[in-house]
């Protein structure tokens, strides 16, 4: 394996690079994004409890705030339960933007490594075949061990590059997809929650 490695030269190091940053990313991320973690079964049901139930404190709303993703917009719209709701939805909607913003953490460089490793790839490409033709000029075709240095560099680049980048972009995709799912339920939460904190104050 580290034969292969050295083999294909200098470019072979960006691409590992890559490729061990991107697997860190992905792991991290799915880690990150269960639904347990991002949208606890019990909280809604909590937070009605304390609706209902008369129960909002500074105290419980601290404790939702810092609970997850979803009790933090949650806990948003509770601290300005008794302001009309436009400025209701706008602290949450405020809220929801940092909240995003911290799910979607890492996914653009997720992507840039999806897009940037085929290129190197192909760099590496480039310069294999520019040995071979340094190698032809200098030594002639006759002996093929001298052009076998510059193709297996060529070779050994692009199939790396392709490599790192095709489950890149995979998990790019998912983890994107995964974090637009759980917008729209996160949004769903948070308008029935205005809903019911209007209506009780009406």
């Amino acid at each position: 394996m580290f034969e292969i490695v050295k083999s294909g030269g200098l470019l072979m190091i960006p691409i590992l690079g890559c490729s061990v940053v991107a697997a860190a990313i992905i792991i991290e991320r799915l880690w990150t994004l269960q639904q347990k973690r991002v949208l606890p079964d019990n909280l809604s049901r909590t937070v009605w409890k304390w609706v209902e139930k008369k129960q909002l404190n500074d105290k419980n709303i601290k404790a939702l705030d810092e609970s997850s993703p979803l009790g933090a917009i949650l806990a948003a719209g509770l601290k300005n339960r008794n302001r009309d709701r436009v400025v209701m939805k706008e602290r949450i909607e405020d809220t929801g933007r940092h909240v995003i913003h911290d799910l979607e953490r890492f996914l653009n460089s997720l992507g840039t490594i999806a897009a940037i490793t085929p290129l190197l790839g192909l760099l590496g490409t480039v310069i294999g075949m520019i040995k071979v033709f340094a190698a032809i000029t200098t030594h002639g075709v006759g002996d093929p061990s001298v052009l076998a240095q510059g193709i297996s560099e060529a070779l050994i680049t692009t199939g790396a590059g392709l490599s790192v980048a095709i489950p890149a972009l995979i998990g790019y995709r998912y983890l994107s997809s995964r974090v637009d799912s759980l917008v729209i339920q996160i949004e769903k939460e948070a308008m029935r929650l205005v809903d019911t904190l209007e209506g009780n104050n009406k």
